[in-house]
């Protein structure tokens, strides 16, 4: 019952947003952001892919993802230190 209300509150969001026209700044952060997200997704997927022969794996999760996909190389780059040192 309850994810069937937010599926109807995200549809009504939706329809209201294609009615009325979604604000310009928003729309183009939240792009921003899904994109950073996808690219976020094919660093670790390629890092994962090259570092198997080092030893080297970073688990794709939401919190790897968030991390890669806004801080780029640094992110990668802190995911393998704390992979390394700590784990």
């Amino acid at each position: 019952m309850n994810s069937l209300f937010v599926i109807g509150a995200i549809v009504a969001c939706i329809i209201l947003l294609l009615l009325v026209g979604a604000p310009l700044k928003s729309t183009r952060f939240l792009g921003q952001g899904v994109v950073k997200l996808g690219i976020g997704i094919l660093l670790l997927f390629f890092f994962n892919v090259f570092g198997g022969s080092l030893g080297l794996h970073i688990p794709i999760n939401a919190f790897t993802v968030i991390i890669s996909g806004f801080l780029g190389l640094f992110g990668i780059a802190s995911l393998t230190a704390i992979q390394l040192f700590i784990f």
